[in-house]
C-alpha cells in the first residue's frame, strides 16, 4: 500500500511535555518535514516511517509532505514559513536542504536537516549525524544555531545562495555530471567520474580573482569558495572552514597535472592538508569576485547556480539551523 503524501503525528500537550526533555512541543507546535523521495536512491523515502515513529514517540506535532522537484521544495518551504510553521526540515540530501534554505531565508523559521542523500557534506560540517534517524533524535535535543550563508551575484544581477561549498571550474562541472550523466553511480564515485571526465576534456581556465583587496590571476583547474569543509561526498577542500565565522575559504587549484592530481586525491579524502602543493593557494575573505576567459559554470552545494563572472559574499548568521554541538576541526 502506498503511503499518503501528507501525514501528521501528534500527542496531547500534557503527554508531549512529559515525554520530551529539551524542547517542549505544544499542540500547535508546527514542524514541517519535506521528504525528497528520490534522495539517496530512495533512502529518504525508506527512512520516513522510522523518523515519523521516533518523532511521534517524543510527542512532536509534525506534518510530512513529499516534494516533486527542487522548485517544489523551495515553494513548500516558503509556504510553510508564510503559514506559521516554526521549523521546516529536509529529509533528503544536500540539494534538498539547499533548496529548503532558499525557501526560508529571510524568515524566522528554523531549518532542520535529516540527511539521506549520497553526499551529506553539509550535515558533516554542521555536526548532524549522517543517519536520518539519528539526526532526528539529535534534532529533538538541539538548539537553533546561526549559520552563515553565501550569496552569489552574477553579471546579469541575478542572485543565488548556498550554505556549504561551491565554486567555479572543474568542481562545478563535476557536480553537474554527478547529477546528470553519473547520477546512478554511488556516492563519491559520481563526483570522481565527473571530475576526471572534465579533467581530460576541458582546458584550464584563465582566472582572475579579487578578494578583499588581494588579487590572483593565472591558469586554474578550479576555484572553490567554501563555507563548509567538504563537498562532493567527502572531498575536504577547506578543512579549516567554519560555518559561523563570517568568512569565506577560497581555494585556488592552479595548473595541476594528472600525477599530482592523483597524489592529492587521498589527501583531500582524509585530512585535506595540501600545504605540500604549491599549486594550491588559499585565502580567507568576506567577498571574492571570479572571472574566467570563457563561460565557466558556478555551483553551490552541488547545485548549478549560473555562469561566471560571479561575486561571492558571506552573509553572517543569515539562517538559523537546528544543529548539534559545534564540532572541532579535528573531529571533521
Amino acid at each position: 500500500m502506498r503511503r499518503p503524501a501528507t501525514r501528521e503525528v501528534h500527542e496531547s500537550a500534557g503527554e508531549n511535555k512529559r515525554r520530551h526533555g529539551d524542547i517542549v512541543f505544544g499542540m500547535k507546535f508546527d514542524t514541517l518535514v519535506i521528504v525528497n523521495p528520490v534522495s539517496g536512491g530512495g533512502r529518504a523515502l525508506r527512512a520516513e516511517p522510522e523518523v515519523a515513529s521516533l518523532l511521534a514517540s517524543r510527542g512532536c506535532h509534525v506534518k510530512f509532505v513529499h516534494s516533486k522537484s527542487s522548485e517544489d521544495i523551495r515553494e513548500l518551504a516558503a509556504r510553510a514559513a508564510a503559514d506559521g510553521f516554526r521549523v521546516v526540515v529536509a529529509l533528503g540530501g544536500d540539494g534538498a536542504f539547499h533548496h529548503l534554505v532558499e525557501g526560508v531565508r529571510g524568515t524566522d523559521v528554523v531549518a532542520g536537516f535529516f540527511p539521506a542523500g549520497n553526499g551529506n557534506d553539509i550535515a558533516r560540517s554542521l555536526g548532524i549525524p549522517r543517519d536520518p534517524v539519528e539526526a532526528a533524535n539529535d534534532f529533538l535535543h538541539g538548539e537553533p544555531r546561526e549559520v552563515d550563508l553565501v550569496r552569489v551575484r552574477f553579471g546579469d544581477g541575478r542572485l543565488a545562495h548556498y550554505m556549504g561549498a561551491g565554486g567555479m571550474g572543474l568542481d562545478a562541472e563535476a557536480a553537474h555530471l554527478a547529477n546528470t550523466r553519473f547520477q546512478t553511480w554511488p556516492g563519491l564515485t559520481r563526483y570522481l567520474a565527473g571530475a576526471f571526465t572534465v579533467f581530460f576534456r576541458e582546458p584550464l581556465l584563465d582566472v582572475t580573482a579579487e578578494m578583499d583587496g588581494a588579487n590572483w590571476s593565472g591558469r586554474a583547474l578550479f576555484v572553490a569558495v567554501a563555507n563548509a569543509t567538504s563537498y562532493g561526498s567527502g572531498v575536504r577542500i577547506a578543512p579549516q572552514a567554519e560555518m559561523d565565522d563570517g568568512l569565506l575559504d577560497v581555494v585556488i587549484v592552479g595548473d595541476v597535472g594528472l600525477l599530482r592530481l592523483l597524489e592529492a586525491l587521498p589527501i583531500v579524502l582524509t585530512s585535506g592538508d595540501l600545504r605540500g602543493f604549491p599549486e594550491v593557494t588559499r585565502y580567507r575573505c568576506r567577498r571574492v569576485s571570479l572571472r574566467a576567459d570563457r563561460a565557466a559554470r558556478v555551483h553551490g552545494d552541488g547545485e548549478a547556480l549560473g555562469v561566471a563572472p560571479a561575486e561571492f559574499e558571506i552573509l553572517p548568521g543569515a539562517v538559523r539551523v537546528m544543529a548539534g554541538r559545534k564540532i572541532t576541526t579535528d573531529e571533521r
